[in-house]
């Protein structure tokens, strides 16, 4: 699979651009807002991390009709470029590693994060992606456990400029050894955020450590 150079990355713009909250209960019993916990996961059909086309500490489920693409950091060559490549690949002291565009069932996708200081506690790299969205509000956090995995979620508003409306955005956070990833669900303009959680609750429901 291709990689996004900073040129196809453009496109992110609206999802990548755009304080600690609340504390929820564990995952499992919200239904509605914010968590919608009555959304199920998607089926897996194939396997996101571990190598390539997305190098990662863990892996998880790939929902049928979701392609996985990682994201190539730009070489930094002039204050412009790299104030743009700063904007679209780098966020709250995480770093973007890998695409999950869903476009061809739903319209949104999931990207995968690594925080950029080896051993950043998950709770911590998640909170400071959050209040680094510009126009964030109202964020909310809860902690939950995939198999041996402590994994930490949250939930917020992000102002669409594009829109004039708020829109539901989630993400999740996981420490594996030294090493710690966030996964985002984002809607695009055209979409309802609920249809991304699919497969957002699948790649959270089946995370585990790459071998």
């Amino acid at each position: 699979m291709g990689r996004l150079t900073i040129a196809a990355a453009a496109t992110l713009t609206i999802g990548l651009l755009g304080g600690c909250g609340g504390t929820g209960e564990d995952a499992g019993g919200a239904t509605g807002e914010p968590w919608y916990d009555e959304v199920v996961a998607a089926a897996a059909v194939d396997t996101v991390g571990g190598g390539a086309p997305c190098p990662l500490p863990v892996t998880f489920g790939l929902a049928d009709g979701w392609a996985a693409e990682p994201i190539e950091t730009p070489a930094a060559t002039d204050e412009l470029g790299d104030i743009v490549a700063e904007a679209l690949t780098r966020r709250g002291g995480s770093t973007v590693r890998c695409e999950l565009d869903g476009r061809a069932v739903v319209p949104g996708f999931l990207r995968v994060w690594t925080a950029d200081d080896a051993g950043t506690p998950a709770r911590q790299a998640l909170e400071a992606f959050v209040t680094a969205e510009p126009e964030s509000s109202g964020p909310q956090y809860r902690q939950t456990r995939t198999g041996d995995l402590d994994v930490v979620e949250a939930t917020w508003l992000s102002r669409r400029a594009l829109t004039d409306s708020d829109v539901r955005e989630w993400a999740l956070a996981v420490t594996v050894a030294d090493r710690t990833v966030l996964v985002e669900a984002s809607s695009t303009s055209l979409g309802e955020p609920v249809d991304v959680l699919p497969a957002y609750r699948l790649a959270r429901d089946t995370l585990v450590a790459a071998p």
